[in-house]
């Protein structure tokens, strides 16, 4: 597969990024999915109740309609999130809509949840061997007249596949939805989940999903009420709004949310603002902007019990995945460490 991400890459470049984005999906659903890789014990990282076989994820976007979880699991990827699902299928903001920044080793998107719905997704997930972790990354329709309500019917809908939920009120591209992470907001919006949650047969842990462009008072507050409502974790980050004076893309002031290297460090400076916060009540996932295995560390230093990545993806091919466990294993290997001894050791470097 390595070989044929090299051959397939430049013929993918030819194409806008989200035709690219399509044609990869299609391809991978065609191909027989490999069986999970077996990682090296000391890769192993338990969380949120879920033991993962290595603490690299994929983030919810790159396979929004849960259609190759099993094939992105088979690439060695220690858990999946799949969506963000709506329950109403949804055709998102009109194209172009997703933009390379090659020079930046960025991606800018405005989206705006476009996906199936529930229904073709649970149908998916509810074929799948269940083998490995896959979580469903769940948001409310864009005209909703009760938008946590969307979020508890997507609880109930997945409770019984999901490995967990990841509640995504951080979005920049679907109009008034950050407000959500306001503290009455949010408390209400976690309190009816958490309900639908409980109510479930199987009880799936609940991780809030948070922009990287908060304020301190705001991240207080959020972290506040997270605390109260006792979630089981907090991802830290999606897409920022903001633009770095450092972007080279003719396309840098598009409109949407900005991934890739030029989030890594607004993103990492957040991720160690929250596990400061948090102060061990709940573990965190780290994202934004890892494309290698330093930069993979330096989420976890900074405070990520796990990490998620997406956007390197297209600039580096799965290939990615095994270069971040063998360097993470090389680091475990010259300090004599275990991954747990490495969380938040580095907090107040990047704070």
């Amino acid at each position: 597969m390595i070989d044929a991400f090299a051959i397939a890459s430049p013929l993918l470049r030819l194409l806008d990024a989200e035709t690219a984005h399509r044609a990869t999906i299609a391809a991978l659903k065609l191909m027989p999915a490999n069986a999970p890789q077996s990682d090296d014990a000391r890769l192993s990282v338990s969380a949120f109740g879920l033991d993962f076989p290595n603490p690299i994820g994929l983030a919810a976007g790159f396979d929004k309609n849960a259609e190759v979880a099993d094939a992105m699991l088979g690439f060695g990827f220690g858990f999946v999130e799949v969506g963000t699902l709506t329950p109403r299928e949804q055709p998102g903001n009109p194209r172009p809509r997703a933009f390379r920044l090659v020079e930046d080793r960025a991606i800018v998107n405005r989206y705006g949840f476009n996906n199936d719905g529930h229904a073709p997704a649970l149908v998916r997930l509810s074929k799948r061997a269940q083998r490995g972790i896959v979580g469903v990354n769940i948001g409310a329709n864009k005209d909703a007249a009760d938008r946590v309500a969307d979020y508890v019917a997507g609880v109930r809908a997945f409770a019984d596949v999901a490995s967990y939920f990841t509640i995504n009120v951080s979005s920049p591209n679907t109009p008034g939805l950050r407000d959500l992470q306001e503290p009455e907001a949010l408390s209400d919006l976690l309190a009816r989940v958490i309900e639908a949650r409980d109510a479930a047969p199987i009880r799936r842990p609940l991780l809030l999903k948070i922009a990287p462009d908060l304020t301190l008072n705001q991240l207080d507050n959020i972290v506040r009420v997270a605390r109260e409502r006792r979630i089981d974790g907090m991802i830290v980050s999606n897409t920022t709004i903001s633009r770095p004076a450092s972007l080279r893309s003719k396309f840098a002031k598009e409109t949407g949310g900005l991934s890739g290297a030029p989030l890594f460090d607004l993103s990492t400076r957040m991720l160690a603002q929250t596990y400061l916060r948090v102060e061990g009540q709940f573990p965190l996932i780290g994202v934004g902007g890892i494309g290698s295995a330093k930069a993979a560390l330096a989420k976890i230093e900074a405070g990520a019990t796990l990490i998620q990545l997406y956007s390197a993806l297209a600039y580096e091919g799965p290939a990615l995945i095994s270069r971040i466990k063998i360097g993470l294993l090389e680091m475990l290997e010259r300090e004599n460490a275990t991954l747990a001894m490495l969380i938040g050791r580095k907090m107040a470097t990047f704070s």
